[in-house]
């Protein structure tokens, strides 16, 4: 009797057991114990030709092509999101799944694998409409990462993006290559000068004894190189003959600084400046094409022969399309030519800035505006400045870099009306020059980045690195940067 007893209860158990293991792998199986952070989307979509109809719906896909049901995802496939998009940049749309199915591999594993793994895990399926059936194109191996979103870039960029934004709102960018996805860099460095303002005694130093005027950024030509973008301020125009050499107080360039700048790494330089007319309209163009024709963007001026009004420059750097726009307050009374009234580009009609900053906000993803204003030599931000610091607030432009003063001035985050923010530099002083006067010896080094978020681009770090000069008799002037002032 005890014997069957046994017997009877060691059945029983057996078969708890196996029902439960039984109940645990169904349960395994479906997915139950995918992780609980997962937010499972739910919706109805097209592609963009209007003909396949997506709807996602308790964790998976299916699709219609006139009115007739074509395909569903997978099974053991969970589909946590999709999109209908034109991932690969081939003109048509393409179905993107998230999803999650056990194992870390497809039908190909890597030959060094031995078996597959049994846990959950998550993945990037890519599909192709062909008609009345859908085609896999791309079946992703593990992410490795955990993505609680996906996203196609809803920015300017010539090419599209996949964004996936991890648990701790991270955003990734990806871009489709020949084979597949490839992780993408989404922060962009930017490192802005101040005037390059050459007086008589700086580039008589270089005719004298460096006409490559190589000693102007050799301290810094390592930064310079280090940064994804770099701006310098050249506040006086540019000239190939000799007759035309001057300093102050209208300045005309020998032609080897802006070889100089070249050669030092520059990818930008501002050139609406208030000297900007020194040698008329002749040297407007002159100094445009002198940069353009070595590839440096050239912002705030226009030659004579560029008839329609240009007001920003785009530069794309990692994904970010960048709008760049420049104007001084005025060109010390120097009247620019009524045939040529884009030469130089003023900060004066209000009106006008504004529908500026609206395209290039249309035409970008991100815009900078660098601004040549202020009382020169005082250390705090005038009417003037404050006035258009609004208006350029109000635009939402995202950041203001402010020259002109010859001195620092401070630098913030401003927040608009509508909550957006805006980094400005109110002044970074000088670069280079031969003041003598305390203030105007010393500069500074804007430094700031860009990079992708969950909320789109914005600034994740702004600094200012102070710069002084240093003059060591004959002319000859060098920049150097001095301790670090952080944000």
């Amino acid at each position: 009797m005890n014997r069957n007893k046994r017997l009877r209860k060691a059945f029983f158990l057996t078969a708890v057991c196996t029902l439960l293991c039984a109940v645990l792998s169904l349960l395994w199986y479906s997915g139950a114990f995918l992780p609980r952070w997962i937010h499972w989307k739910d919706g109805t979509f097209s592609d963009r030709s209007g003909k396949y109809h997506i709807t996602l719906s308790g964790k998976s896909v299916c699709i219609t092509y006139d009115n007739t049901v074509i395909w569903n995802s997978p099974n053991g496939v969970k589909v946590q999101d999709a999109l209908s998009c034109d991932i690969d940049n081939d003109q048509k749309d393409e179905l993107v799944l998230l999803c999650w199915k056990k194992g870390r591999y497809g039908a190909q594993k890597p030959f060094w694998v031995d078996r597959d793994e049994q846990t959950w895990s998550q993945h990037i399926f890519i599909y192709e409409y062909e008609q009345e059936t859908i085609r896999p194109k791309w079946m992703s191996s593990y992410i490795g990462q955990d993505v609680t979103e996906i996203a196609v870039n809803a920015g300017k960029a010539s090419l599209n993006r996949l964004f996936l934004t991890d648990s701790g709102q991270k955003v990734n960018s990806w871009i489709w290559d020949s084979w597949g996805f490839r992780k993408e860099d989404t922060e962009v460095t930017f490192t802005v000068f101040g005037d390059n303002l050459i007086h008589e005694p700086i580039y008589q130093y270089g005719l004298r004894y460096d006409k490559s005027f190589g000693f102007l950024f050799g301290n810094l030509k390592d930064v310079i190189s280090q940064s994804d973008i770099s701006v310098i301020n050249q506040e006086t125009p540019l000239s190939e003959h000799p007759a035309m050499y001057s300093g102050y107080p209208r300045f005309g360039t020998p032609d080897g600084v802006g070889q100089a700048i070249v050669n030092a790494g520059f990818d930008v330089v501002t050139c609406a400046t208030n000297h900007a007319l020194d040698k008329g309209a002749d040297g407007v163009s002159y100094t445009k094409d002198f940069f353009t024709s070595r590839h440096i963007t050239c912002l705030g001026i226009q030659t004579t022969g560029e008839k329609d009004y240009q007001p920003y420059e785009i530069i794309e750097k990692n994904g970010i399309r960048f709008a760049l726009l420049n104007y001084t307050y005025g060109t010390n009374g120097i009247r620019i030519p009524a045939e040529y009234p884009n030469l130089v580009h003023l900060l004066e009609d209000e009106k006008k800035i504004q529908q500026d900053i609206c395209r290039a906000k249309a035409d970008s993803d991100f815009v900078l505006l660098f601004v040549h204003w202020g009382t020169e030599d005082t250390q705090q931000p005038d009417a003037f400045q404050q006035k258009w610091t609004q208006v350029f607030l109000e635009s939402e432009a995202d950041v203001v870099i402010g020259t002109h003063p010859h001195t620092l001035q401070p630098y913030e985050v401003l927040q608009s009306s509508s909550g957006h923010q805006m980094l400005i530099y109110y002044s970074i002083g000088n670069y280079i020059s031969a003041q003598q006067e305390k203030v105007c010896t010393k500069g500074g080094m804007a430094t700031f980045t860009v990079s992708l978020t969950s909320d789109g681009y914005a600034v994740t770090y702004y600094g200012l690195q102070p710069l002084r000069i240093i003059s060591h008799g004959g002319g000859k002037y060098t920049a150097e940067l001095y301790d670090t002032a952080d944000s």
